[in-house]
């Protein structure tokens, strides 16, 4: 378990935040890693030297998926560098607007970026012979969707959706499964919130250090009976 020497993980979103957690932790368990990033070479730099002191490999690719076709071609460009095993659809957009304050831009952006790129991605991904696991991040409002973050939440209930199609479809051959995350990092854009998450939170704590990382891995390397599962790590807030 958690052993991924020899394989490579390609991660969207791997330059900051959640991404750059998830990449790490994959070089930790063993694999090389391809990041992916949208507009921050600086912090893709970093993440890569980080997995470098690691002794794996990592390289850096970038694409903007507010442009779905750069998407599509992202898994090309990756399999030139080395053949995925696995691929984490983690780079997300996350803005905090109101069904009335979303405009059609704000819309198409969302789905671009949150549904469009991972559906292209993956489809892309199980034309590789290597490939065997596919794992979407998602947040908790995917299943209890609500008004707040109205297009995020709407682009990730149609991802867990889309999570469980992909097993379907992409079975016997790959995996697919999906993480739904609660309080697992404080909000860049909004530091004074973070009491006022946790209240919410059954478990009345954010996420410990490894608890996510943990998770992934799990799905990355743990049995591969496990398919169409999505696995909350969020202290229990979906449930309330």
């Amino acid at each position: 378990m958690n052993d991924l020497r020899e394989k490579t993980i390609l991660v969207t979103g791997a330059a900051r935040r959640l991404g750059r957690r998830f990449a790490v932790a994959c070089a930790q368990a063993g694999a090389d890693v391809i990041l992916h990033h949208g507009h921050s070479p600086e912090a893709a730099q970093s993440v890569r030297d980080e997995i470098a002191a690691l002794g794996r490999r990592a390289w850096i690719l970038s694409a903007d998926f507010s442009q779905p076709e750069s998407a599509a071609q992202l898994i090309e460009r990756a399999q030139a560098l080395s053949p995925l095993y696995g691929l984490v659809n983690s780079a997300a957009i996350f803005a905090p607007l109101s069904m009335q304050e979303t405009t059609l831009d704000d819309w198409n952006k969302h789905l671009n970026v949150n549904l469009a790129a991972p559906f292209l991605l993956s489809q892309a991904f199980a034309q590789s012979a290597d490939a065997q696991r596919i794992v979407n991040i998602l947040d908790w409002r995917a299943l209890r969707p609500g008004a707040d973050h109205f297009p995020y939440a709407i682009s990730k209930a149609a991802l867990a959706a889309l999570t469980k199609s992909m097993a379907l479809a992409l079975a016997p051959k790959i995996a697919v499964n999906g993480l739904a995350l609660g309080a697992i990092l404080p909000p860049a854009d909004n530091p004074s919130a973070q009491e006022k998450i946790v209240e919410a939170v059954p478990a009345q704590r954010w996420s410990a250090a490894g608890e996510v990382e943990e998770a992934l891995l799990f799905l990355l390397s743990g049995p591969a009976y496990i398919t169409g599962e999505i696995i909350h790590v969020d202290g229990g807030r979906h449930l309330v």
